[in-house]
């Protein structure tokens, strides 16, 4: 049976929350649109995201800087850093999980995000926002949850399909920083991903010439969507990616 087509929005010219001084615009995917995990893995490898319900592209008409990343876990090889941070947290209690208390995971996230990232516009996030982000309409959504002592110290949302894992989100206590958490949360993930048999982790966007994304090329190999195929890749470079086709409702 046939896929029913998806219907697609492009959004207005914005400005860009990564480089200042630019605009951004982005192609989404029909919200209201059940993808299935199968479509929704096709979308990953054409350098498509989720966040909460929107499966997304930036698709910027006079900028190319965001770059779609994945690991090919099966080639993966931890640096000593990362072998250091392994170890660093061999004592957290590690859980695999499809249905979390909810406000145990509001009260940590809302740490996170007041002490990482208080003017990203994420600070007024409320519960059903974050109910919204762990939706599997799309695909498998589950949760790597770690704890210290029993108490919750990270959480790495992750989406599923047939072709790979993705890292949607990952928050985690602010207190804890010397454990470098968000590393550990992807080092989780890489092994998930090779446990499960499947090829490839995604990482969502790198950007050249944004320090807070510089920790996703620190996993080694990894690749980048650059002219419309996966590649190793070099730093400082930046992608050429077809445009998608929208059309609006009448």
């Amino acid at each position: 049976m046939r896929s029913n087509p998806i219907q697609w929005y492009l959004t207005a010219l914005q400005n860009c929350p990564y480089i200042g001084g630019r605009e951004m615009q982005t192609v989404l995917a029909d919200p209201a649109a059940s993808l299935g995990a199968r479509r929704y893995g096709r979308l990953l490898a054409e350098g498509f995201r989720r966040s909460g319900r929107f499966v997304y592209r930036h698709q910027c008409p006079s900028c190319s800087a965001c770059v779609a990343i994945r690991l090919p876990v099966a080639r993966f090889q931890p640096d000593r850093s990362q072998r250091r941070c392994l170890r660093r947290n061999a004592d957290l209690e590690l859980r695999i999980a499809a249905a979390p208390d909810i406000d145990e995971h509001m009260a940590l996230f809302q740490r996170y995000l007041l002490a990482r990232h208080p003017d990203g516009g994420m600070d007024s996030l409320s519960r059903d926002d974050y109910a919204d982000m762990l939706n599997d309409r799309h695909c498998g959504v589950f949760l790597i949850e770690c704890r210290l002592g029993g108490n919750l110290v990270c959480v790495a949302v992750t989406d599923a399909t047939p072709d790979g894992l993705s890292a949607m989100y990952t928050f985690f206590d602010p207190d804890q920083a010397a454990r470098s958490l968000g590393s550990y949360a992807i080092l989780l993930q890489i092994a998930e991903t090779l446990r499960r048999g499947l090829p490839h982790l995604y990482l969502g966007y790198w950007i050249p010439d944004s320090p807070k994304m510089a920790y996703k090329t620190r996993f080694r190999p990894c690749e980048g969507l650059l002219g419309g195929l996966w590649r190793p890749l070099p730093p400082g470079v930046g992608p050429t990616q077809p445009p998608v086709k929208t059309e609006k409702r009448g």
